[in-house]
């Protein structure tokens, strides 16, 4: 099949993160894949290296100073569609609400429902769910959200994971990478998303002031945070409530994805406090790597990680899972988790989908 799967950015999301993955997965089984993306702010390439047999097509898009959010929204859509106008493919594979709007006859993946105040970003948002040909989630309780709210049926596929990139970062070939971020940061709680609203960090740093009373020499890194959104007012009240707190968060921004699995590995334990997310790709992968992690108790998070994390509904009981000890045979079940997520088994069901469509 000729397949072209579109994304909305070139940095590390775990929608774009997602959308590489599964077109290198899909041209290891034999497919003509592309993958496009607006090329923001001058990028000509992702994040990290794409395999050479997947095609790549970075639309310019260029900044536009003072640009609001909603304007934003508006010409990512255009230029994008505009772009895409005279090409044709078996499959269009939307991954986002910005490239569902600019192709709207398409496949799109829900990773996961928002609630927007932009005005235009809340109707791209709508639209997304409810004019593409088919849908897919990656976890059942995101397609029960989409049943009940505006009765579509979308295909179940789960995430992959590169499980052994950071399952060997914890191992004996990757202690000199681990050494590097604990010289650098001694004993830390991870924090890998950014600084934003869905990602809870508000109640992470309330939790980390209740944590370093226990254990002071345990800081807060967090990574990661590319994003379209202003999030300056958020940011501005986590850092206000952290200085009351005492809590000095250390804010890496993102971090080169080579450098990544070391990072996670050597954390003491990893932070998920989102408020709304699809699968928790961030934190399946510090299972992989054998790290603790303590996340939001949502049901989406609790069907994909069961057993293997530790829940808790607020600040209190967050702190309680971060100083929690935690065994080795819940290490190795977070480990065997991971690994059963491969993207060549989601490239499979995907292709399988498409198929039948």
């Amino acid at each position: 099949m000729r397949v072209a799967l579109l994304t909305y950015s070139t940095r590390p999301r775990g929608g774009v993160v997602h959308t590489l993955a599964l077109a290198e997965a899909m041209a290891r089984a034999g497919h003509d894949v592309s993958v496009w993306s607006l090329g923001r702010g001058g990028d000509a390439a992702f994040f990290r290296p794409v395999n050479p047999a997947v095609t790549l097509r970075l639309v310019p898009f260029p900044d536009v100073p003072g640009e609001d959010v909603g304007a934003r929204i508006l010409r990512s859509i255009q230029v994008l569609g505009a772009a895409f106008l005279d090409e044709s493919y078996d499959v269009v594979h939307a991954q986002d609400c910005i490239s569902a709007n600019a192709v709207p006859d398409c496949v799109r993946t829900v990773h996961h429902l928002d609630t927007f105040t932009t005005p235009e970003l809340a109707a791209c948002h709508e639209r997304a769910v409810v004019t593409p040909h088919a849908l897919v989630c990656v976890s059942a309780a995101v397609a029960a959200e989409v049943a009940t709210g505006w009765g579509r049926v979308a295909t179940v596929i789960p995430n992959g994971v590169e499980a052994d990139r950071f399952t060997a970062a914890a191992g004996p070939a990757g202690e000199a990478g681990r050494r590097v971020w604990r010289d650098r940061l001694g004993h830390y709680v991870l924090a890998v998303g950014g600084i934003e609203p869905r990602k809870g960090t508000l109640d992470l740093v309330e939790a980390m002031a209740r944590v370093q009373a226990v254990r002071p020499e345990l800081s807060l890194v967090v990574a990661g945070g590319e994003t379209l959104f202003d999030y300056r007012d958020y940011r501005a009240r986590v850092f206000e409530r952290a200085a009351e707190l005492g809590v000095a968060p250390v804010v890496l921004g993102p971090v080169d994805h080579g450098e990544l699995p070391a990072l996670v590995a050597a954390a003491d334990v990893f932070a998920f406090p989102s408020v709304k997310e699809g699968f928790g790709l961030a934190a399946m992968e510090a299972l992989a790597a054998g790290v603790p992690v303590v996340t939001r108790d949502l049901p989406v998070l609790r069907e994909v990680f069961g057993t293997a994390a530790t829940f808790a509904a607020d600040p209190a009981g967050l702190a309680d899972g971060l100083l929690a000890e935690v065994g080795e045979q819940r290490r190795t079940a977070g480990r065997a988790l991971a690994q059963g997520h491969s993207w060549d088994a989601a490239a499979a069901a995907h292709l399988e989908l498409y198929a039948s469509l």
